[in-house]
């Protein structure tokens, strides 16, 4: 999604029978496909594709040795069976940057192991990590294995792409989400590599930052982040308590952490006697880092995502016009967009077929026929 954002021409590939599994996970819906999927794809060329037809297979490879970049999420081994593995395009376009995203990477004993976002939190220790204190595990409110796997393959891609520039080949980029993870979560292991520790879930606290969490106020929980020094004074100041900032419990951030259990509802008590608005004005007077904790209705409302481009509005062939996520790195001079809407499945085969392998209209004719590939669903 966001190669395309940048300006990529990216294509979709799908099977004849159903597409993506992200269509159907819904509701809510619209215009017949799930809002998960249109948030997902938008940018994208979709072709249908029946790799189980050695005509679809062909296709696929010609289209490969055409590509600047493939991309797979299958399991480990999987392309290698269907005849379209790194070996068998490499040899036709060795300029191909090959990147494949799996749950485990390509060696190692689970490197078959099936993976989702779900499982892979679960195996990489972060919902050990997340929840409250002594309540249940806590899934993360957004699918971040997912999501980090996939701007990891787009660093790896980018990167062997440049290595390309200097050599003029390609290369397979191995891409686990496990891996990602691990890296995403360096903080949290440099602090049990270093202690021998194991945490446990701290709710919104941090372990080796305080105050760095979210607390009560008279009508909502607000977040603040006082992590140095400098703002230890200014927030104390704020608060009407400027003596903790002298406080030897409290005067440095290894005693703050160390009191921890003391300090946390001494401000929560302190917070509680004003509403939140009142708080973050005196805190952003101060210089002090806060946030109300907001809702994703509140989020996508916000006079700043807005300024930024955040939420911008595509057509879509079957829903209609529909808001998106927008692109979150403006250039100055290369400037990226959301262009399109998620395609439908087998939008753009004939297209692709055309445009890409330069098919005339009768051999997509009879190719749609033979059931190698198909079109949108009428």
């Amino acid at each position: 999604m966001l190669m395309a954002q940048y300006g990529a021409r990216v294509y979709k590939i799908e099977g004849v029978d159903h597409g993506d599994m992200g269509r159907t996970w819904g509701p809510p819906f619209q215009g017949g496909e799930a809002s998960y999927f249109l948030g997902l794809n938008t940018g994208k060329q979709a072709a249908a594709v029946n790799l189980k037809d050695p005509r679809g297979l062909d296709l696929c490879l010609r289209m490969a040795a055409r590509a600047d970049v493939l991309i797979e999420n299958m399991r480990p081994g999987a392309m290698q069976r269907l005849g379209l593995g790194y070996d068998a395009v490499k040899a036709s376009n060795p300029r191909l940057v090959y990147c494949s995203i799996s749950g485990y990477g390509q060696n190692g004993p689970s490197r078959e192991e099936p993976a989702m976002d779900l499982i892979m939190q679960a195996s990489c220790g972060l919902i050990g990590v997340t929840g409250s204190p002594g309540g249940g595990l806590a899934r993360c409110g957004h699918s971040v294995a997912d999501v980090t796997a996939g701007m990891f393959a787009l660093v790896g891609i980018l990167m062997a792409l440049r290595a390309r520039d200097a050599t003029g080949e390609g290369q397979f980029v191995d891409v686990s989400m496990l891996d990602g993870m691990i890296s995403a979560m360096a903080s949290n292991f440099a602090h049990f590599l270093g202690s021998g520790i194991v945490p446990e879930p701290m709710g919104t606290a941090f372990a080796t930052i305080v105050p760095y969490a979210c607390f009560p106020t008279a009508d909502r929980d607000i977040t603040i982040a006082v992590a140095s020094e400098k703002l230890w004074s200014a927030f104390c100041a704020a608060v009407g308590h400027p003596g903790w900032a002298a406080d030897p419990r409290f005067e440095s951030n290894p005693a703050r952490v160390a009191n921890r259990a003391v300090l946390e509802p001494m401000i929560a008590d302190t917070l509680r006697a004003r509403p939140a608005n009142e708080w973050l004005a005196v805190f952003r007077a101060a210089g002090v880092p806060c946030t109300p904790v907001r809702t994703l209705d509140e989020v996508a409302a916000d006079p700043q995502a807005a300024a930024r481009g955040m939420f911008p509005v595509v057509d879509h062939a079957g829903a209609g016009a529909i808001r998106v996520t927008g692109t979150p790195v403006k250039f100055e001079k290369t400037p990226g967009a959301v262009d399109s809407a998620a395609p439908l499945h087998g939008q753009h085969t004939a297209e692709t077929m055309r445009d890409l392998l330069g098919l005339a209209p009768e051999e997509v004719e009879a190719l749609m026929r033979a059931g190698a590939i198909a079109g949108p669903r009428v």
